[in-house]
């Protein structure tokens, strides 16, 4: 049988180090068909479960040739997008990884090692270079028509929100759905391109929404609207999906920042059944002037005897005291010009160190309600803002992960809908590492690792490749500290369904 191992085209110059003991210590580049993707092949299966790549490649238009194609849009979006969950942000470094051969395996690229490529100078690169991964992220823009691969970018965000809301765990009772507005700082003179204020620089303010780790909405917006703006919009198609699938009895509960405030938004939420919210509110002069007379009980549970004196006294607030401690206070409020009604508001009276801190949050949620019966967090309004609203932190965490270990914020190129595409891509590549998360490493010491912990750990693997006729031999390093959760993952994925 013949067998392919790599060898050198010329003759490597060896790399000497310190000697060890009585032992030189040398190096070359003549070790054959190597490669640190070893994960890559967990996540072909992942992808073949899920076909997303090839979903995805149905919401392009491919006007090539096809007698002269080399690389279908199937192999080049899982090529982009494996890159992403692998580490690489840049379409320069797909130069040296087309070389590859277990990426272009992991791709589904049948001659791994580059050898039947129609032009000699392409021979030993089975996967794409970044000038043909440039052009099909181009040919995002809708002016872009000369360009012979086009995105639908109606097509890819509802394919987006159908995979998404097909991963949410089926027995969700109440299904949380977090939504937030981040800063995408830009690299130059992009289309879009405006000074933010609050985050002191020119940016995007992408709109994010999160269910748990499911990413269900990755929008690129210009940074010159309100950090609300197509919120509602969002989240008329998200319910909608949602519904779909688990029905019009299921709880959607939206959690959000007082940025997301806004009477619009509440109002619609509050015609529809079994949706809920509980937002931020922004203190004002009023709310504060309301939650006063809570911070004399806060303070009484740090000194009773010096707030009592301080009341004899007659001032007119609780003395600074040592120590830490809260009171919530239920309040019925309405702005003067902006809400259309009254709503319920729950506010926290805090004293830190003698300083006050007071905080607001408002929801339509009454905890009368029969799915809200025996649960903490929505029993009491301290139980809705300690531990519900302050979870959404969680959802902050995913967004830096999708951010620095996906590279979200990789918009570097001149147009806002290809830079959109960027985004999906990162958005994509957060589901697919999602749901191996959840299908193949639950119950490992991987099952609520990050995604950059994730790649480390479990995708970063060297292995050694073989190719023969009748098949692609992979060796992983012996010495590996998680080959038992690398094995469990495989065999997890493999006995999934399509």
């Amino acid at each position: 049988m013949h067998q392919t191992q790599a060898a050198t085209q010329c003759t490597q110059a060896k790399l000497e180090f310190q000697a060890l003991g009585g032992r030189r210590v040398e190096a070359d580049f003549s070790g054959g068909y190597l490669s640190s993707e070893g994960g890559s092949l967990l996540l072909r299966q992942i992808d073949q479960k899920l076909g997303l790549c090839e979903k995805l490649a149905g919401c392009f238009t491919d006007r090539r040739d096809q007698r002269f194609v080399e690389h279908d849009l199937a192999g080049m979006l899982r090529q982009r997008i494996f890159g992403l969950a692998l580490g690489y942000e840049d379409l320069n470094d797909h130069d040296c990884l087309r070389r590859d051969p277990l990426l272009a395996a992991a791709c589904g690229r049948a001659d791994v090692l580059g050898q039947e490529r129609h032009h000699a100078q392409d021979a030993g690169c089975p996967l794409a270079g970044k000038s043909t991964l440039n052009r099909m992220e181009l040919g995002a823009q809708e002016h872009a028509l000369t360009k012979k691969i086009h995105a639908d970018a109606d097509r890819i965000q509802d394919l987006l929100l159908q995979m998404a809301v097909a991963a949410i765990p089926r027995k969700s009772g109440v299904i949380v759905l977090d939504f937030d507005a981040t800063d995408d700082l830009l690299h130059g003179h992009q289309e879009g391109r405006f000074y933010h204020g609050y985050y002191k620089g020119y940016c995007y303010l992408p709109l994010y929404c999160f269910c748990g780790d499911v990413p269900l909405w990755s929008q690129l917006r210009t940074a010159d609207g309100d950090a609300a703006g197509g919120t509602l919009e969002a989240l008329q198609k998200i319910v909608k999906a949602i519904r779909g699938r688990f029905g019009r009895q299921v709880v959607i509960i939206v959690r959000a920042d007082s940025g997301f405030c806004r009477d619009e938004l509440m109002s619609w939420i509050e015609t529809q059944p079994q949706l809920y919210y509980v937002f931020g509110l922004a203190r004002n002069v009023r709310l504060q002037e309301m939650l006063a007379p809570t911070f004399w009980r806060t303070a009484a549970k740090l000194d009773a005897e010096a707030v009592r004196l301080a009341k004899a006294a007659g001032a007119k607030a609780p003395p600074e005291l040592e120590g830490t401690a809260r009171e919530f206070e239920e309040l019925s409020y309405s702005t003067l010009k902006t809400w259309s009604r009254e709503r319920r508001v729950i506010g926290k009276a805090e004293i830190t160190q003698g300083k006050t801190n007071p905080r607001f949050i408002v929801t339509n949620i009454s905890s009368r309600e029969p799915w809200a019966q025996g649960e903490e967090q929505f029993a009491t309004g301290s139980g809705l803002y300690e531990r519900f609203y302050c979870a959404r932190g969680n959802m902050e965490n995913r967004i830096k992960e999708q951010q620095l270990d996906l590279f979200a914020d990789r918009t570097s190129t001149a147009w806002k809908s290809s830079n959109q595409l960027r985004l999906w891509f990162s958005t994509f590549a957060y589901l697919l590492l999602s749901q191996m998360r959840a299908v193949a490493l639950h119950g490992t010491p991987l099952a609520t690792a990050t995604v950059g912990t994730i790649r480390l750990k479990l995708l970063k693997i060297a292995a050694l490749i073989t190719v023969s006729v009748r098949r692609i031999y992979v060796q992983l390093p012996s010495a590996c500290t998680l080959k038992e959760v690398y094995g469990l993952a495989q065999r997890r994925l493999a006995g999934c369904s399509p």
